[in-house]
């Protein structure tokens, strides 16, 4: 499919330079991009290639100053990278928009309430008195257990499991893999060095508009919810134990894992490989640098940590400075010791 500047321009309320009849048909990189595609220019790393570029047309921003001329069709916009993500979010719903209907092999309890517009992937298992919304979109081999709800326009991508009783808000992403509602780690110890298992019989919620990417695993409740709140977004590789509690629009990268019943705050930011203990009350806008491990709560709001264990990420650095100055510290205290030696010496031959 083609579209021409002049609608790319409606779509994103964008102003054109050059052509507005010149037309595209797919995205590229703009050091890659080929004739009648669509790039972008955001980072300013990379503007000599605007003007090398053999895209059609370019998306930039409107502060841009051109250093030269451009052959190009330009779209200028108040930020680049937002109105380049918007549009291929929309390119993104026509091509999902393009399936439906209910693929065989599949198994739907006749218990289980459809909605309208919905595509359900081979092998694809729905249990009984499941909830699926309208327009929603389960791609093969997608597991949905009894009891469970997900709302209108999701999307589950192949693979996906969501245990018995959770419930997935609107407008979420799950990609391949992901395991909503399994177990929590519950382990009573005994007496005689064994472990009894604690029966997890809470669920996981999922609210609107999340996203979560591939082989992540969010545990269910022992009593109550897991909660993954509104506008959330979750990389791959994620662990989420029971009762833990994830504010609004948080987002958290690979390989992070947050232990049981910890609540971590709105507009908060982990990133990869981080470690949070169970019980913790992070506090909302906090920002936890890769590879840090949290022991402790955070208890003002907009903080900033690193380190294993992590503390305030100003003094961090401060202490990372002093430690590569060890080595010259301790020759400069050595030299001292000395000096002083030398002058007790003196002293006593005086």
């Amino acid at each position: 499919m083609k579209i021409n500047a002049a609608s790319i321009a409606r779509l994103i309320n964008g102003k054109i330079e050059g052509d507005i009849a010149v037309e595209v048909s797919s995205f590229g990189k703009i050091e890659e991009a080929g004739h009648e595609q669509l790039a972008f220019l955001a980072n300013l790393k990379y503007e000599d290639y605007l003007y090398t570029t053999k895209a059609s047309i370019v998306i930039i921003n409107d502060s841009l100053e051109l250093k030269e001329p451009v052959k190009a069709t330009l779209i200028r916009v108040p930020d680049a990278y937002s109105a380049f993500a918007g549009l291929l979010q929309q390119y993104q719903a026509m091509i999902q928009d393009q399936i439906s209907g209910i693929q065989q092999p599949s198994y739907i309890s006749s218990s289980a309430k459809l909605g309208t517009g919905i595509f359900v992937g081979a092998f694809t298992y729905i249990g009984e008195n499941a909830v699926i919304g309208n327009n929603v979109k389960l791609h093969p081999g997608v597991y949905i257990g009894n009891n469970v709800k997900v709302g209108d326009n999701t999307i589950l991508h192949p693979g996906v499991k969501i245990y018995f009783g959770c419930v997935v808000g609107n407008n979420v992403t799950i990609h391949a893999g992901t395991v909503i509602g399994g177990d929590g780690f519950g382990f009573a110890p005994q007496g005689d060095g064994l472990y009894q298992k604690v029966p997890q019989i809470g669920n996981v919620v999922i609210e609107d508009n999340v996203e979560i990417g591939c082989n992540t695993t969010i545990d269910r409740a022992t009593v109550g919810s897991t909660i993954i709140h509104s506008g959330t977004k979750l990389d791959n590789l994620i662990q989420i134990a029971h009762n833990v509690e994830i504010g609004c629009n948080t987002v958290i990268a690979a390989q992070a894992g947050v232990s049981g019943s910890t609540k971590v705050g709105n507009n908060s930011m982990i990133g990869g490989q981080v470690g949070i203990v169970g019980h913790l009350q992070i506090e909302e806008g906090t920002k936890i640098n890769a590879q840090s491990g949290v022991t402790k709560s955070v208890k003002q709001k907009n903080t900033a940590i690193t380190g294993s264990p992590a503390y305030d990420y100003t003094s961090a650095l401060r202490s990372q400075a002093i430690a590569r100055n060890l080595p010259q510290m301790e020759k400069r205290i050595a030299e001292l010791e000395k000096l002083v030696q030398q002058l007790l010496q003196e002293r006593v031959g005086i």
